[in-house]
Parts: structure tokens; sequence; C-alpha cells
């Protein structure tokens, strides 16, 4: 039997995500993680200079470059 709980990416377990212009707008905890055992979501400007931090958990984000820009 699948449990969606199992299918759920564990909260600020990693301290760097690139993420992609189809995932903004961005915000942290970011979609997919269980949020129960994380702090308040926050949305972070990261296309302003392509990079941010969250004030919350540290976690830094990076906008990745597309494909021939």
């Amino acid at each position: 039997m699948d449990n969606q709980a199992d299918k759920l990416k564990t909260p600020n377990a990693a301290t760097r995500y690139e993420v992609t212009r189809e995932e903004l707008p961005l915000h942290c905890p970011m979609d997919g993680m269980s949020l129960w055992n994380s702090h308040p979501r926050v949305f972070l400007d990261i296309e302003t200079g392509g990079h941010a931090k969250c004030p919350y958990c540290g976690a830094e984000f990076t906008l990745k470059k597309e494909e021939g820009a």
C-alpha cells in the first residue's frame, strides 16, 4: 500500500537547492516537503538576483539557468 507521507521530502534536509522557473513562485518549505515539522511558509524573491536564502532555516536557493540563455 502506497503511503502519501512516504513520498514527501524531508524539510530542511539540505542546505542548498537548485530551482527552475517552473517551481516559481519560490517558497520555503517547498512543495513536496512535509510541513508539519518545519517552519512557517515564507515566499522568497529569487528572480531579482538568481539567489535567495530562507530567513528561518538558512537554506540557500539558486535559480537554475535555462538552456540557451
